[in-house]
């Protein structure tokens, strides 16, 4: 799936290997989507899942302070009853930290689903608009392949948004887009963002 966004100089973790298996194995199916516009027209239900998502991103969050720490992620797993081995919830927690900062933001944590099905739908409903994006299936979207997708949408200004969005995606500016980068960047397109909380606090100080 590309260098971005990874850790321990390419070696592969369990998780990134589950969700490489998963964009394969949709990108073997083929793609149900048919233009940018019906992954426009499926926003309302990603955002929703991305909610339900949140909601338990901030059980997990003990402290409220707006990321996961170790100690906090094995707690959840154990309210959860979910057996998990030292070795293997390390793996977890390096595969989530993307920026390396010690702690999993709500939008590192997207991308660990697994074991909650009923994000199972959004989820896939992420990959299976990345493999529309990644037209040749090679794991990555290019610049290009960004702009052809939003140019048959017949938008005006198609070129513009189409930089915009590659730019929002591209997290490490290499020019390819692989799965985590689209995830990390997707959570803000529909709505759910880091500041969305502390945006809301600041409206109630001023009321």
């Amino acid at each position: 799936m590309g260098a971005a966004v990874t850790k321990s100089d390419g070696q592969e973790t369990k998780l990134e290997a589950k969700i490489i298996e998963a964009v394969q194995r949709r990108a073997s199916r083929g793609t149900t989507m048919k233009s940018f516009n019906s992954i426009v027209l499926k926003f309302p239900k990603i955002d929703e899942g991305l909610r339900n998502c949140k909601a338990i991103f901030q059980e997990f969050d003990e402290d409220s302070n707006g990321s996961i720490d170790h100690t906090e992620l094995k707690n959840c797993f154990r309210k959860l009853e979910i057996s998990f081995e030292e070795d293997e919830i390390n793996d977890l927690f390096e595969a989530c930290d993307i920026n390396e900062d010690m702690g999993i933001t709500f939008t590192e944590f997207v991308k660990w689903r697994l074991g909650m099905p009923k994000l199972e739908p959004t989820f896939e409903t992420l990959v299976d608009t990345f493999v529309f994006l990644d037209e040749n299936k090679d794991g990555l979207v290019s610049r290009e392949e960004m702009v052809r997708a939003i140019d048959e949408s017949g938008e005006r200004s198609s070129g513009r948004i189409a930089m915009k969005r590659f730019e929002e995606m591209d997290w490490d500016k290499n020019g390819m887009v692989n799965f985590k980068e689209f995830l990390f960047a997707f959570t803000q397109w529909v709505g759910i963002d880091e500041n969305e909380e502390e945006d809301d606090d600041d409206n109630n100080d001023k009321a």
